[in-house]
């Protein structure tokens, strides 16, 4: 066999694309020949995935998958990225984001460890299958996120908005009951809470819970709005406490108004389930994915395309 320097793993990285281990590997498949190990690199789809890599990736599908068997429950959410809507929109890529959600449910919610899973009946891991499918699929495919909820007690509801097909679609939320109560009225009431999230989008469950950099960054910000309104410094600091608590009524989930009935906040809303249930109900987490959000979409200028096009 002959010796696989750096030198030349590097060049084949540089013709290719691939990452270094990959060509390293393709070197040593043929006995260093240069021109071979990039055609190995195409046979295993590698080069053509690479050449996709550095596209924006911000379409797809948001997927769940739900398990509530037993005395428990569980969920997990995935958020799997393409090129274009149009490609989501093709079976393979909907029982690719399928299959993954339902890996995913079995290994937690943590995403390196989700991509490290094996990916069933496939003899790979799911970050290679993708990895493969971008050569059949045609587009540069991520697998952006996962998480995952369960409670030993009770149920981990699930909506989806937006729906293409069942348990997929472009906002995807779980959320997590623990409650002695009936399950079917759980399941109930937490597509309804599922749907309020979607919506309304509460940036934590409780004040608590809250980034106390967001807590922060708003005290901030109403403080100098009030001094710039002519406050004194004190004054204007009393003021904002006021104004913070209807910004936690605005941003904290069990203090919103339930979307369903405009009346209730979220926490009168789990009361009252806890009376009509015969057991108390409370909230333990909830996911909330919206596709794409914070990418950073490339903005094209078709007029530009095309007159660099006629250029060339």
């Amino acid at each position: 066999m002959s010796n696989i320097t750096a030198a030349l793993v590097k060049e084949l990285r540089d013709k290719t694309g691939v990452g270094m281990m990959d060509c390293k590997k393709a070197l040593s498949e043929t006995d260093g020949d240069m021109e071979a190990a990039a055609d190995w690199l195409r046979t295993k789809g590698l080069a053509k995935a690479a050449k996709k890599a550095d596209r924006v990736a911000a379409e797809g599908l948001v997927a769940v998958a739900v398990n509530n068997e037993g005395v428990g429950g569980r969920a997990a959410v995935v958020e799997l990225n393409s090129e274009t809507d149009f490609v989501a929109r093709n079976d393979q890529f909907q029982n690719l984001v399928g299959a993954i959600a339902d890996v995913a449910l079995e290994v937690g919610g943590d995403v390196e460890s989700l991509k490290g899973a094996v990916f069933p009946g496939a003899g790979e891991s799911v970050a290679e299958h993708v990895t493969n499918k971008i050569a059949t699929i045609g587009e540069n495919l991520s697998l952006r996120r996962s998480a995952a909820l369960t409670v030993e007690k009770g149920v981990v509801a699930a909506y989806i908005h937006n729906q293409v097909v069942p348990n997929q679609g472009k906002i995807g939320v779980i959320i997590a009951l623990d409650s002695a109560g009936d399950k079917v009225k759980l399941e109930a009431l937490g597509k309804q809470l599922s749907m309020h999230i979607a919506a309304i989008a509460p940036l934590a469950l409780d004040a608590d819970s809250l980034d106390p950099a967001i807590v922060e960054k708003e005290r901030t910000v109403l403080i100098q709005q009030a001094v710039e309104s002519g406050k004194p410094q004190e004054i204007a600091e009393k003021m904002v406490e006021g104004r913070m608590k209807k910004f936690y009524q605005e941003v904290v989930f069990l203090s919103q108004t339930f979307v369903i009935d405009g009346e209730n906040t979220i926490k009168k809303v789990l009361e009252n389930a806890g009376s009509d249930l015969g057991a108390p109900v409370s909230v333990t987490g909830f996911v909330r994915f919206s596709l794409g959000e914070g990418i950073e979409k490339k903005q094209e200028d078709f007029a530009a395309e095309v007159a660099s096009v006629a250029a060339s």
